[in-house]
């Protein structure tokens, strides 16, 4: 008796796969990637600004640490040339100090013509000499011990360490980078809010599959899973398209900008672009995190 022929699976066959439980493509899934895009994209925009301001927050702060100004009131015995010399000779040899300028009258005026303007009057004004003072960055003379300093010389100064100017752009820079956290928090809940409205159309588009499924025993947190893919994936490439349109506008801002990076105000470094391959992950992270809790607990309301 002859052995039954080995059957023979047609290439068709053998070529076809098991089709996905949840189609991979929706026609509202380029609205979805749109939107989460353009969030992702002004999130990016947020924190890149928030890095500039923290920079130039960072080098006001050291230009007013590093540098005082003295006020210089002559006595009546004595030039104010004289006595803004004396007093530069005096805080040179303070501890702390690495060097103390006299400015010309010229340099003062200079100061005063913005609220003053530029007329004859300022020559008939008793206008004080100024010191400018460059203090040693890692151990800065206090504006006491040059205080002292003057005091003993005889000299009547006042000094001005910039504490003030120091508070205000500390209390900036703070205000900036509660902003950025502010708007990326606000972002994020703004994304997570629209997952959660396309989870929740996608389980009522697909109440047939889901109903299969628990019939065919499934448990609740496979079929929150599917979705978890599914947004996930969609939010890292919307992740990934506004990083990318960030990246570019930054780096536009940058070169535009020359050595400054954008502005003074808003400098701008290539290095703040390295925070922007986080996007992606944190993006598809927020999708799945939104996606699983809305598919458990719409599922937990029909079971």
């Amino acid at each position: 008796m002859s052995e039954p022929a080995a059957r023979t699976v047609p290439p068709a066959a053998r070529r076809r796969r098991a089709a996905p439980l949840l189609p991979p493509r929706d026609a509202r899934d380029g609205a979805l990637v749109f939107v989460v895009a353009t969030l992702c994209f002004l999130a990016c925009l947020a924190v890149v600004a928030a890095l500039g301001a923290d920079r130039a927050a960072s080098g006001w702060r050291g230009e007013l640490t590093g540098s005082a100004t003295v006020v210089v009131r002559p006595r009546a015995d004595e030039t104010a040339d004289s006595a803004a010399a004396r007093a530069a000779e005096t805080l040179a040899g303070v501890r702390g100090v690495v060097e103390a300028d006299a400015l010309e009258r010229e340099k003062a005026d200079a100061l005063l013509e913005p609220w003053l303007g530029k007329d004859d009057i300022l020559k008939d004004l008793p206008v004080p000499r100024l010191v400018s003072v460059d203090l040693d960055s890692r151990s800065p003379a206090s504006a006491a011990d040059m205080d002292r300093a003057l005091k003993a010389a005889g000299i009547d100064a006042t000094v001005d360490d910039h504490s003030l100017w120091l508070k205000d752009v500390l209390r900036a820079a703070a205000i900036a980078r509660a902003a950025a956290i502010a708007v990326a928090t606000l972002i994020a809940a703004a994304a997570a809010a629209v997952i959660v409205f396309a989870t929740r159309a996608g389980l009522a588009a697909r109440g047939d599959v889901v109903s299969v499924l628990h019939l065919a025993g499934a448990e609740d947190g496979f079929i929150a899973d599917l979705f978890v893919v599914r947004f996930a994936r969609m939010a890292a490439l919307a992740g990934l398209f506004g990083a990318g349109g960030a990246a570019a506008l930054a780096a536009l801002a940058r070169l535009a900008g020359g050595g400054q990076g954008l502005t003074p105000v808003l400098p701008l470094a290539w290095s703040d672009l390295m925070v922007l391959p986080a996007c992606p992950l944190i993006a598809a992270l927020v999708a799945a995190l939104a996606a699983r809790a809305t598919a458990l607990r719409l599922l937990g309301e029909t079971t």
